[in-house]
């Protein structure tokens, strides 16, 4: 598997797949590339890149630690040693919160930008109302010290709604995605959910310029919807597409309703330049 070194060392582990202009996808707190897997087809239009975030997957683990500047610097260094150009940057969740810090450094290497079950902000706060109390993140900081996998495991189920998946569904989910995949370490897990605790993008969203795709589950407890309106009363170009009944990954329970959303965006946007 091919990885980059960022300027502080970080060995950045990614898979990459098609031709043509690039798509590149972020995965979110505590996974790994390995939860595109459905998103795979998408490789017949696009030049696919999925990394690892420093810490996750493959990726290695920095001396230096975690912040959302750090995480943000390795897709930079992606993008500019992989010379990447007219390329859509996707993030979900955390990676969506990665994708909009690193816009601004590698804004000329971008078409567009898309932030699937997004929030620029995770917990509730004077003048934002739309994230969760602070007690919740806290509350699974102290879960996971208890018993790491099994709250990791309520995580994952917790991201779908309620009859939201059926059972052929739930068992290619558990086969492709959780089994095939791997936990980062617990030190991973505390430092990247202290800067989901802490993180707030609110003030740069006006500074996003370029074509941009929201999408969200309607039903998303961990990215409660009212984020996905705030991101896209905020950024000038920007276009919302919700699930209805959806939580907080429908890439994973309506795969095929999701490609074909980000596959005409690409041509949109393509067809711009």
């Amino acid at each position: 598997m091919p990885c980059i070194k960022s300027p502080t060392g970080v060995e950045i582990y990614y898979e990459e797949d098609g031709e043509g202009r690039p798509l590149v996808m972020l995965h979110g707190w505590s996974m790994t590339r390995r939860v595109w897997r459905f998103q795979q087809p998408l490789a017949d239009d696009c030049r696919l890149i999925v990394p690892d975030l420093r810490g996750h997957g493959r990726s290695s683990t920095p001396a230096a630690g975690y912040s959302l500047d750090a995480l943000a610097d390795d897709i930079v260094a992606l993008f500019e040693r992989l010379d990447l150009t007219e390329a859509v940057l996707l993030g979900w969740s955390l990676g969506a919160q990665v994708a909009l810090a690193a816009f601004l450094p590698i804004r000329k290497r971008l078409a567009g930008l898309a932030l699937v079950g997004a929030t620029p902000r995770f917990t509730v706060t004077d003048g934002y109302a739309y994230g969760l109390p602070a007690a919740e993140p806290r509350g699974m900081g102290l879960r996971l010290k208890r018993d790491y996998s099994k709250t990791m495991g309520e995580f994952f189920r917790g991201m779908f709604a309620q009859g939201e998946l059926d059972r052929e569904q739930e068992n290619r989910i558990a086969r492709e995605i959780v089994m095939a995949g791997r936990l980062p370490e617990p030190e991973v897990a505390f430092a990247t959910l202290d800067i989901l605790m802490a993180a707030d993008l609110r003030e740069m969203l006006p500074a996003v310029d370029l074509p941009s795709l929201v999408i969200h589950g309607s039903a998303d407890a961990i990215c409660p919807a009212g984020a996905a309106y705030y991101l896209v009363g905020r950024i000038a170009d920007a276009r919302l597409m919700v699930f209805d009944g959806a939580g907080h990954a429908p890439f994973l329970s309506r795969p095929d309703e999701f490609n074909a959303i980000v596959r005409k965006f690409l041509m949109d946007v393509h067809g711009r330049n």
